[in-house]
């Protein structure tokens, strides 16, 4: 099991955690607690201390969005990746007040009922598309078979009467034979 604490002190006795400390860089301390069951990440808020035009990866780059989230009232320029866009987002989200809340949830349920009934109608008219292409496609093959057969009658030298009894075709289709 996995647990991340985020700490507003530094803690340097590993003992004082309860646990076998691991420094993996300046910013976390990884822990193992309870004979490797237990795993806590230890995120040391006072370390971070980078400012934003100091940052070099996306690690550095979440440290700072965690510690100054708060402070923040736009995604600075640095931040405009793909996954600090959603974090902002959801951090925008966390920040309503009851009424905002259940309006963003009535219209996010509304959202998702359209879109289901617009991927089921969509569903259901490639479902039917695909039914009535199987229908045409096995009239025009039946209509080939008849054709080929027709043609072979004809070779043998039947009348087209004849063919047209025994294949259903119509008089044009055999004219053009």
């Amino acid at each position: 099991m996995w647990s991340i604490w985020v700490t507003e002190k530094i803690f340097t006795n590993s003992k004082a955690r309860g646990c076998r400390a691991f420094t993996v860089n300046s910013l976390f301390t990884y822990c193992i607690k309870n004979n490797e069951t237990l795993t806590f990440i230890y995120l040391d808020m006072p370390k971070i201390s980078k400012s934003i035009d100091e940052l070099e990866n996306r690690f550095e780059k979440l440290m700072f969005v965690i510690k100054n989230l708060s402070k923040l009232d736009r995604v600075p320029e640095t931040l405009r990746e793909k996954i600090f866009l959603k974090l902002f987002e959801k951090a925008g989200i966390a920040k309503f007040n009851q009424d905002e809340y259940m309006q963003y949830e009535e219209s996010l349920k509304y959202y998702r009922d359209l879109k289901n009934s617009l991927d089921t109608a969509r569903e259901e008219g490639r479902e039917e598309g695909l039914e009535k292409g199987r229908e045409v496609g096995l009239i025009e093959g039946e209509k080939r078979k008849q054709i080929e057969i027709a043609r072979k009658l004809k070779a043998l030298g039947m009348t087209n009467e004849e063919i047209e009894n025994i294949t259903g075709l119509q008089r044009q289709d055999l004219d053009e034979l």
